[in-house]
């Protein structure tokens, strides 16, 4: 897509943002339910796995979903994906300070990266998803996701995402979800936030999202939770 973000743009940017996303808090304020969903996901992870389970995060950042993960299952191998290398740097240390068994960190996009087939219970990808261009890396990126699986593994999403209504995108986006953003400081925060999305991101609409989870062999899907622009899903292989 014309005029977007390139991987080295978007890694440069987080490069500089690692302490503000180190903070389970306050890190996604900018992000509706931020912490519900973080404890929605990694709750329901931690009843359906209760062994040992190899977890894949892809855009892990600073590894808040693993570190929160690591506090409630007994043991886990966590393997990090993140473009930024300060990123996972902060990510490992944290994960690595829980002590529930093996850090492996990748530089790199999760698309390329080398990683096992077949080779992980669980997959978190939390906010990385709309970086996501167009309909065929979407697809592209689903089926890998779907192959880096192992039977009975599941796919765990929470990402910003767009409305199927052209309306209906001004009305929760525009107007509500704008609303939000000014609510936490003005409106020149608010066109701030927008700005960067338009430049950086390229969200699909959720049952969009659901379809290609189908299409890539995914079963028992569930939407977990939806509040205006902000989603989260599980699909199962």
């Amino acid at each position: 897509m014309k005029n977007k973000s390139t991987l080295e743009e978007i890694e440069q940017r987080f490069d500089h943002d690692v302490e503000r996303f180190s903070n389970i808090e306050t890190g996604q304020a900018t992000t509706l339910d931020a912490r519900f969903n973080m404890d929605l996901i990694t709750d329901s992870i931690a009843h359906l796995y209760p062994q040992k389970i190899n977890v894949l995060d892809i855009g892990c950042g600073a590894g808040n979903y693993s570190v929160r993960l690591l506090q409630k299952v007994q043991q886990a191998d966590v393997t990090l994906v993140d473009l930024s290398w300060p990123m996972l740097q902060k990510a490992q240390e944290r994960t690595i300070a829980e002590n529930k068994g093996s850090v492996q960190i990748i530089k790199g996009d999760f698309r390329e990266a080398l990683l096992s087939a077949s080779g992980f219970d669980v997959i978190i990808a939390t906010a990385v998803l709309h970086h996501l261009r167009d309909d065929q890396d979407w697809e592209r990126a689903f089926k890998r996701l779907y192959y880096l699986l192992k039977p009975g593994g599941s796919l765990w999403v929470f990402d910003l995402v767009h409305q199927s209504h052209e309306k209906m995108q001004h009305i929760i986006y525009d107007i509500r979800y704008g609303d939000y953003l000014a609510a936490l400081q003005d409106r020149e925060y608010q066109q701030k936030v927008f700005d960067y999305i338009v430049k950086e991101d390229s969200p699909r609409p959720l049952l969009y999202q659901l379809d290609l989870l189908s299409k890539a062999g995914f079963r028992d899907i569930d939407v977990l939770h939806k509040n205006l622009c902000f989603a989260s899903y599980v699909g199962f292989k």
